[in-house]
């Protein structure tokens, strides 16, 4: 196998489609928009039919279920992002079988493979989680070619053995 050298700024859309990716793993979406659907409906039917208070009462109640679910994936992503400087740094990193060496303005480090648990791979990017809601990603743009990506996606399939596959599958 060989080795995968990348040097990269992250761009904040970059980070941003990753935690969306991220949070739509975690976070129930279809049944959380079936739950805040059905809470309106029945707080208009509640406010129709003479109940006003248990109505009213439901429809704050689906407007703060809408709240949280705008928040998690259109103002915390990029929140996030602007709030943390070091993701504005250079990146350079060099995966290879024996582990990664990860360069920034800030941080010289090697690293083993083993620090990564699990892998979430996204249309977009290579998300890889060393605790359960901290991960590096990897934005699928910063790679040269398809030769590289594939590379790279040897030697992640080769170290890490939780990669949930949530891109599109190719034509």
């Amino acid at each position: 196998m060989e080795n995968v050298n990348l040097s990269f700024r992250y761009a904040e859309q970059d980070y941003v489609r990753a935690i969306r990716a991220h949070y739509a793993t975690r976070l129930r979406l279809p049944l959380d928009i079936g739950v805040t659907a059905a809470v309106a409906l029945f707080g208009v039917y509640e406010l129709r039919s003479g109940s006003r208070a248990f109505g009213i009462g439901l429809l704050c109640l689906c407007g703060v279920l809408v709240l949280i679910l705008v928040a998690a994936f259109a103002v915390i992503p990029r929140i996030w992002f602007r709030s943390q400087p070091k993701l504005r740094d250079e990146y350079s990193l060099r995966f290879s079988p024996e582990g990664i060496h990860f360069q920034t303005t800030h941080i010289n480090s090697d690293l083993q493979w083993t620090i990564y648990t699990r892998a979430l791979v996204d249309a977009y990017s290579f998300i890889l989680y060393y605790c359960n809601q901290q991960f590096t990603v990897i934005p699928k743009r910063v790679f040269s070619d398809g030769a590289q990506r594939e590379s790279f996606e040897r030697l992640l399939s080769h170290n890490v053995s939780d990669i949930v596959n949530k891109a599109p599958k190719n034509r």
